[in-house]
C-alpha cells in the first residue's frame, strides 16, 4: 500500500516538472505517451479488471451496471475537466464557468474524483475469488497502468494551471490536489475494504466504476490518436508497445 501511494503521488509531482523540459505548444511526445497509455489501460481493463470483478461477483449483471455507471460518470467528469485526463490542454481557452479568480476549480475537482476512484481499486488482496492466484500481479499491473496514465494527465493539467496563474510555484501547489487524489483513494479503500471480505460489494462497485472509467478514457485516446483513421507509424508503434507491456504483465 505504501509503495502504491508513493508511486502515484510522485508520478504526478515529477510529471508536473515536465513543463519545464517540454513546452506545452510542442507536445509531440505527449501524443506518443497517450497512445501508449491508452493501449495499456484498455488491455489491463479487458484482461485484468473485468475478469476479476466478474469472477468475484455472484451476479455479473450487477457488475455490468457499475461498468456502465463508470463509463457515463467519466463522460460527466469530462464536461468539467475538458479532457485533461487524456492530454487535452486548453491553455489558451479561458472558460469562466466554475472559476474563482483564475482557478479552474471544477476542473481540479473532477480530476480529483477521477484520481481518487483509480486509487480506490488498489486494494491489497482485493481479488478474493477462489482459484485466482495472480492478486499481487494484478495489483502491480493496475498500479503501473494508473501511473502511466497520470504522466500525460499531470503534464496537461500543469500546462493548464500555468496558463491560468502564470506562476510555476502556485500552479504546482494546485497540482498537489490531483497528486493526493489516488493516494487518498488507496488509504480510504484499504481501510474500508478491509471489512468487506464477506460480501466484497464495495470492491465490486469501485472496480466496476473504474473499469467503465478506463474503457471511456482508453477508447477516447485510441480514437483521437488516429483521427479519420489516418495511418501514423509512430502512434501505431506506441499503441502496440502499450498493448505488449500490458500483455506481458499477464505472463510474468
Amino acid at each position: 500500500m505504501i509503495i502504491a501511494i508513493l508511486v502515484l503521488f510522485f508520478t504526478v509531482v515529477l510529471s508536473g516538472f515536465l513543463v519545464k523540459v517540454f513546452p506545452p505548444d510542442n507536445a509531440r511526445w505527449l501524443k506518443m505517451a497517450l497512445a501508449f497509455s491508452g493501449a495499456y489501460l484498455f488491455t489491463i481493463t479487458i484482461i485484468h479488471l473485468l475478469p476479476d470483478v466478474l469472477l468475484q461477483n455472484s451476479d455479473p449483471h450487477m457488475v455490468g451496471y457499475w461498468i456502465l455507471a463508470g463509463f457515463f460518470l467519466q463522460l460527466v467528469l469530462e464536461i468539467f475537466s475538458h479532457g485533461v485526463e487524456h492530454g487535452h490542454m486548453h491553455t489558451h481557452h479561458h472558460n469562466n464557468h466554475g472559476r474563482v479568480g483564475s482557478m479552474p476549480f471544477l476542473l481540479l475537482g473532477s480530476l480529483f474524483i477521477h484520481s481518487f476512484l483509480e486509487g480506490s481499486i488498489l486494494v491489497e488482496g482485493g481479488n478474493r475469488h477462489a482459484g485466482h492466484s495472480h492478486d499481487s500481479d494484478n495489483f502491480y499491473a493496475v498500479l503501473l497502468g494508473i501511473a502511466i496514465h497520470h504522466v500525460p494527465a499531470a503534464f496537461a493539467l500543469m500546462s493548464v494551471l500555468l496558463s491560468r496563474v502564470g506562476n510555476f510555484r502556485k500552479a504546482f501547489l494546485w497540482l498537489l490536489i490531483f497528486a493526493i487524489g489516488a493516494p487518498l483513494g488507496i488509504v480510504v479503500s484499504n481501510v474500508l475494504l478491509a471489512q468487506q471480505v464477506e460480501s466484497g460489494m464495495v470492491y465490486t462497485a469501485l472496480t466496476g466504476l473504474v473499469a467503465g472509467n478506463f474503457l471511456h478514457i482508453s477508447t477516447t485516446i485510441l480514437f483521437e490518436t488516429s483521427p479519420e483513421h489516418r495511418f501514423n507509424r509512430n502512434k501505431l508503434i506506441a499503441t502496440l508497445l502499450g498493448l505488449a507491456l500490458a500483455l506481458l504483465t499477464d505472463f510474468i
